[in-house]
């Protein structure tokens, strides 16, 4: 009798645990696919202790729209405080998820304080609070393996490095260029660990066409092996297109692309070095005049 008192009572438990689980659900369900009109949700990511004993909070966001892209210039729909608005936080939302993105450096004595980053998109207010809780500590390891696992001061891979070339003394491109699209190159130095996979050559498909070119198209698409560089956009009035997209390989130390720019305004673009473990990032800021934007 005991047993199945304690069975009915287990079962009235996991029944509350669901529902109350099911009041911590989003509201978006994973099937649902938002193109636009949704809002941006700010995340702490965790802190780091630096040498000097300051301590840098990081942050990045979930951007819940699949193709709409914010821009929020510093002010009170975007702002990070106490000592904002403008605290070196992103102003151009890239769509979905994007971790750590952004640090605000704090001091020694910060103690029990808060930072918090509060976002308004679409008329919706979200905030995140950063503070120095010790279940929240993270390290710069644990950064750049993009929160993977962390495998320690013994493993012999370090971490590429990043040097952006000036853009030709250029701190706003000129009217008289014709243009508003900027070279980017980056030289890229790393140890070459971990040694890249190699290619498998898989045997040709077989069935019909249609099976063949998804199969291929599918064999395309992977990202190159080895050391890559990719760009995104931190802050802008509006959209730069990069070209080319996404990461490309590292050839002989260095990395090239284009960006466009769609009008005048202060952009801030960011390089990620990545080995296949370790990723290191390098930002550069460019200025876009009046007279080239747009041509």
């Amino acid at each position: 009798m005991n047993r199945w008192v304690s069975v009915a009572a287990i079962g009235v438990t996991l029944g509350a645990l669901a529902v109350a689980d099911a009041r911590q659900l989003p509201t978006e369900l994973p099937s649902t696919k938002f193109v636009s009109g949704q809002n941006v949700v700010p995340y702490f990511e965790g802190w780091i202790r630096n040498a000097d004993g300051t301590f840098d909070l990081v942050f990045g966001y979930f951007n819940r729209n699949w193709q709409e892209e914010p821009a929020v210039a510093p002010g009170p729909n975007n702002s990070v405080e106490p000592g904002g608005p403008d605290r070196g936080q992103p102003t151009f939302f890239l769509p979905r998820r994007q971790s750590w993105v952004f640090r605000v450096r704090v001091p020694r004595d910060f103690g029990t304080q808060v930072v918090t980053w509060t976002i308004t998109v679409n008329g919706k207010t979200e905030k995140a609070y950063g503070d120095l809780m010790p279940v929240e500590e993270i390290t710069e390891r644990i950064v750049m393996t993009r929160g993977n696992l962390n495998p320690g001061t013994d493993d012999p891979n370090t971490p590429p490095s990043i040097t952006i070339v000036p853009l030709s003394g250029m701190s706003a491109m000129s009217a008289a260029d014709g243009k508003n699209s900027q070279t980017l190159t980056a030289m890229v130095r790393d140890d070459g660990l971990p040694k890249p996979r190699p290619v498998v050559n898989r045997p040709k498909p077989a069935g019909d066409a249609t099976t063949i070119q998804a199969q291929a198209n599918s064999s395309a698409s992977g990202r190159p092996r080895g050391l890559t560089l990719a760009w995104m956009q931190l802050r802008g009035p509006g959209k730069v297109i990069f070209d080319p997209q996404g990461p490309t390989a590292v050839a002989e130390g260095k990395a090239m692309a284009t960006a466009r720019f769609p009008q005048r305004g202060i952009y801030v673009l960011r390089a990620t070095a990545n080995d296949g473990a370790l990723s290191t990032t390098a930002d550069v800021t460019v200025a876009v005049d009046q007279g080239t934007a747009g041509r």
